[in-house]
């Protein structure tokens, strides 16, 4: 498993769970410094990922890029995959396409997070989640055909969507779509609300898991709230899970105490020193 930390460039994210907002050279900068192996970035929009310059500055700093999060969509603009205004469905679905294209220039997958949004009422969830398969299977064969690849979907909490909550039912929803190239963005923040068993799920959902978000009970990093980790970690082992463990936290109380306690904590529960 790897380490990576989050950049924010987005100015209206900044009481967001990101870790270094203060632009793309200091991120990396901090970031290599303490030993990390990447850094997932949150772009306000496609165009800001200009692939000559970042691929320049990841390889000044030795660093990789995990993924790349489409959220500002919602953020600064608030379309969703799942609106009830197609034209709102085409902008959203266009914006996260550029993020892929972007991203997938560098190597990395994008994330479906936010984006996926919400049914207005219980009665309309089966139109919601068949607006967001239809958009997802489209986008993932995008990033599989053109990049080679697979677009991470990120199960959130009860408070932000009413429509992928846990990892058994989002895997289950997965494989029921037309496409093989979609996979679950494991965040232990949402699980830690949403999971009766974290180690149990993630279990569960086993090969459909691409990407973890790794966070503690209360968005702060690992080892300053009350999840209890070493199990989950444990079973990404069992699982034979190879990717990122990126953390998508809240700076405090502040950026540099934050990832340092990440690091720390990743280097305790994974490599076990």
């Amino acid at each position: 498993m790897l380490s990576a930390i989050t950049v924010s460039l987005v100015p209206e994210a900044r009481q967001g769970p990101f870790v270094f907002h203060a632009g793309l050279e200091d991120a990396c900068r901090h970031a290599a410094a303490l030993g990390f192996d990447a850094i997932e970035i949150f772009p306000p929009s496609a165009a800001v990922l200009e692939p000559t310059r970042l691929r320049a500055v990841l390889a000044e700093y030795g660093l990789r890029l995990a993924a790349v999060g489409t959220g500002a969509g919602w953020l600064c603009h608030q379309w969703s995959l799942t609106s009830e205004q197609p034209e709102v469905r085409q902008r959203a679905e266009d914006f996260i396409r550029g993020i892929i294209d972007a991203a997938g220039c560098l190597g990395a997958p994008a994330i479906i997070g936010s984006m996926q949004g919400r049914a207005a009422s219980a009665e309309g969830r089966p139109v919601a989640l068949n607006w967001l398969g239809e958009a997802v299977t489209r986008l993932a064969e995008h990033a599989w055909h053109r990049h080679g690849q697979q677009l991470l979907v990120e199960p959130l909490n009860r408070y932000e969507t009413n429509l992928l909550n846990t990892l058994p039912e989002t895997a289950a929803w997965l494989s029921g779509l037309a496409t093989e190239h979609a996979r679950i963005l494991a965040d232990l923040f949402h699980m830690n609300i949403e999971e009766a068993d974290m180690a149990a799920a993630l279990r569960a959902a086993g090969p459909w898991i691409g990407h973890v978000h790794f966070a503690d009970s209360n968005r702060r990093a690992v080892g300053l709230g009350h999840s209890p980790l070493a199990p989950a970690v444990a079973c990404l082992r069992e699982l034979g899970y190879s990717g990122y463990l990126s953390a998508e936290i809240f700076p405090r109380p502040d950026a540099e105490t934050a990832a340092r306690q990440t690091i720390d904590s990743f280097r305790q529960l994974v490599r076990g020193h």
